[in-house]
């Protein structure tokens, strides 16, 4: 199927039309209802717990955060289609895929509380440190997959960053290397339009991002971001593509974020109300909700029981994040390596010393 969407002609892959229509039914993943119902509910959590965080935020609760709102369905649809044990590098934006692959939102919410116990996963959750530097971790998922891949393990990684991080250096490296040594990646690029304030249109030429992975040796599909079906059905095409042994994908899912980059940016500044409102019209909830409404499994009282359970899901998780004891010190530095360093070391006894004689 990737092969059959060529980004150098434009094309891209869609399921679910915006009207919540199948449009090439074929390909639709084989899911029950159920399955979907599932999917949707935990769009309809990712959302409330954005928000949620959203609000925190502003009330001096939390640290600077991304929101994601409006970027559900890729995020939902690409880790649904991962396996168990395939590794996800996350950029800061991936709240939906931390909470899919079994973060829990107490860890997601004590990291953007500042505190880097929120980072300590359970060690069956293969997900790594959230990465805030642009476009640096592709090249981590890299070189994870080609370390599984000489040893045998039938595993694939994939990175998740924005359309930004196509215009830094690590990410082309990645890319090369990938392509040169067939690594086991998946290269997921959310694409919403603003590396923070600057448009896509003054980052590349290029007509679409997915056209970069064919000068790397390897395909790449643009897909609508917004339509859950397309996202799983691409995903799992490059995952089952990567465990064979043939190498890496890039997917550019189409997309957009409704809010500001973080919480501490204004896109007021940078775009048109009006340009937002269009987009709103392309919502992912709303699309699979239309969906479900056309097959009889969506009515209000199904969101109310959904937005419900997501609020009770969420404000435990808030519940218990701030119940946690604030971090000591020394904790910075013990983490970092498995075994503290000598340098770090005298670094920590020294910060300890400063504290200690600031206090007296």
């Amino acid at each position: 199927m990737i092969e059959k969407y060529d980004p150098l002609k434009g094309e891209m892959l869609r399921i679910l039309s915006p009207e919540g229509r199948l449009v090439e039914e074929s390909l639709k993943p084989d899911w029950s209802d159920e399955t979907v119902l599932k999917l949707y509910r935990s769009m309809i959590i990712i959302r409330v717990a954005d928000q949620k965080a959203f609000g925190l935020q502003r009330q001096g609760r939390f640290g600077t955060y991304a929101p994601v709102i409006g970027q559900e369905a890729a995020q939902v649809g690409s880790a649904y289609a991962l396996g168990k044990d395939d590794w996800v590098f996350p950029s800061f934006r991936e709240t939906g895929v931390l909470y899919m692959k079994g973060v829990s939102f107490k860890h997601i919410f004590l990291y953007w509380m500042g505190d880097e116990a929120g980072q300590k996963v359970p060690s069956d959750v293969p997900v790594f440190p959230v990465a805030v530097p642009v476009g640096t971790h592709p090249l981590h998922a890299v070189g994870t997959g080609w370390a599984a891949r000489l040893q045998g393990e039938k595993i694939c990684t994939i990175a998740y960053f924005g359309d930004g991080a196509t215009s830094e250096g690590d990410f082309h490296e990645a890319m090369n290397f990938a392509g040169v040594f067939q690594t086991p990646t998946i290269f997921f690029c959310q694409n919403n339009h603003y590396a923070i304030s600057v448009p896509r249109k003054k980052q590349t030429a290029a007509k679409t991002l997915a056209q970069k992975a064919v000068a790397y040796g390897f395909p790449g599909i643009q897909v609508d971001g917004n339509d859950l079906f397309a996202v799983y059905a691409a995903t799992r095409e490059a995952r089952e593509k990567a465990i064979s042994g043939l190498g890496p994908t890039m997917i550019e899912a189409v997309t957009y974020r409704f809010g500001p980059h973080t919480t501490s940016d204004d896109p007021t500044k940078y775009r048109e109300d009006a340009e937002v409102q269009e987009w709103r019209k392309l919502d992912p909830m709303l699309r699979l909700q239309r969906y479900l409404l056309g097959k009889g499994l969506w009515n209000e009282e199904v969101e109310s029981k959904f937005k419900a359970e997501g609020e009770a899901i969420i404000n435990q998780a808030i519940q218990e994040a701030e119940s946690v004891p604030p971090p000591h010190p020394e904790e910075m530095f013990e983490n970092v390596f498995a075994q503290m360093t000598p340098t770090l070391k005298e670094q920590m006894d020294d910060y300890l010393t400063f504290l200690k004689e600031k206090e007296s």
